[in-house]
């Protein structure tokens, strides 16, 4: 029975079904006037005892058999969030994408991984939703970070390992380049809001040098580094901490706020 979420090629009502064999007959053997298709509609069966509509339509029938026949899936609705579709394709394209970008094996995702890989994408659309990005991030900037993710897979140094290896992921240099530029842009939006909600001050960064700055590196048995030296970047990781709670704390509160359909688990995902 097909599924209401589901996408197929053939666009013929659900409830129609062609006879497969005689449609084959037809397209083997070619048209003649007495041949009979026969289709179950509404609990009622027809017959059509003359077809004189010519090879094409013959083919045409045969084709919408064969696909209703083998109930081919070209994608399917996972979850909605405030009316906008999340189809499979694009849950594969995300786990993809990041099994990618962090130097993984796509197939090396567990379920749990899976599923917070759909979070995540389920969090992109509530924040474009927000700070929909208006131009796409500049290309110096994507191509660094294009050659970043490179780096990570060693055995493409050429290019044609390297337009393989993209392949294997569902991905080509292209569609790369435009999540890469998606993510940056979307990113520098979020930061613009949350970033003067931002202030990390001296005491801040002093008592997380002797708290806990200190103590890991006594522990490493490593020498003391002046807090002199260290200042910045212990700032900077502050504030990165502090924008991670403000940016999960404003996605929490687009939730609440927002309908999100559950999502359908597919049967790769039971299978897994």
């Amino acid at each position: 029975m097909k599924r209401k979420s589901e996408v197929r090629r053939s666009s013929q009502p659900a409830s129609v079904v062609v006879i497969l064999s005689e449609a084959k007959d037809l397209l083997s053997c070619g048209v003649r006037k007495k041949q009979v298709l026969r289709f179950a509609q509404d609990d009622k069966v027809f017959s059509y005892a003359t077809v004189r509509r010519g090879l094409a339509v013959m083919a045409l029938m045969v084709a919408l058999a064969l696909s209703a026949v083998a109930g081919e899936i070209v994608d399917r609705v996972v979850t909605k969030v405030n009316g906008h579709v999340v189809l499979q394709s694009d849950w594969e394209q995300e786990v993809a994408f990041e099994a990618l970008t962090d130097g993984r094996d796509p197939d090396s995702f567990t379920t749990a991984e899976r599923k917070d890989a759909l979070d995540r994408l389920i969090d992109q659309e509530l924040l474009r939703e927000q700070v929909r990005p208006s131009q796409p991030a500049p290309s110096d900037q994507v191509s660094a970070r294009a050659a970043e993710v490179r780096k990570l897979h060693p055995d493409c140094a050429t290019e044609e390992n390297w337009h393989a290896k993209l392949q294997r992921y569902g991905l080509t240099q292209r569609s790369l380049e435009k999540r890469l530029s998606d993510e940056i842009q979307l990113m520098k939006l979020v930061e613009d809001r949350l970033r003067p909600a931002i202030q990390i001050d001296q005491h801040a960064v002093e008592s997380y040098y002797h708290d806990q700055l200190l103590p890991e590196m006594k522990r490493a048995g490593s020498r003391a580094t002046p807090l002199t030296e260290v200042f910045g970047r212990i700032k900077d990781l502050l504030a990165e901490k502090k924008m991670n709670e403000l940016l999960s704390g404003w996605l929490a509160n687009l939730r609440s706020g927002s309908h999100i359909n559950p999502p359908e688990s597919s049967a790769g995902e039971q299978n897994r």
